[in-house]
């Protein structure tokens, strides 16, 4: 089993609720949902952090926006607003080393978020 919980998850090894896969991403429900909507985005391929991309990922950034935008207006949310967050390294609050982003809606925002 791969140490990675996404990368578990993705592969079925571990328990969670994958709502959207395709050749590139999945999104998965948050565990811990800080939002009535709550959804990680992650790429399929296991990537550490942000600063882990290259010139050869910028097609996989507008793909994980796009399946983001998606996702919030098959959820409900995207007139009223979301939220779309990354977090990179320990200091900034990246608890799973393998790039995800936060869809998160449903709920009023504030700023700043942390």
């Amino acid at each position: 089993m791969s140490t990675c919980i996404f990368c578990g998850i993705i592969a079925g090894e571990i328990q969670g609720k994958v709502l959207f896969q395709d050749e590139s991403v999945a999104a998965i429900e948050d565990v811990n949902p800080q939002a009535p909507l709550h959804l990680l985005i992650v790429p399929l391929r296991h990537i550490e952090t942000l600063l882990d991309l290259n010139d050869l990922d910028v097609e996989l950034m507008g793909h994980i926006c796009s399946v983001a935008t998606r996702l919030a207006r098959e959820h409900g949310v995207a007139e009223q607003g979301f939220r779309l967050v990354a977090n990179c390294g320990a200091a900034a609050g990246q608890s799973v080393f393998h790039i995800h982003f936060h869809l998160l809606g449903g709920r009023p925002m504030k700023w700043p978020p942390g």
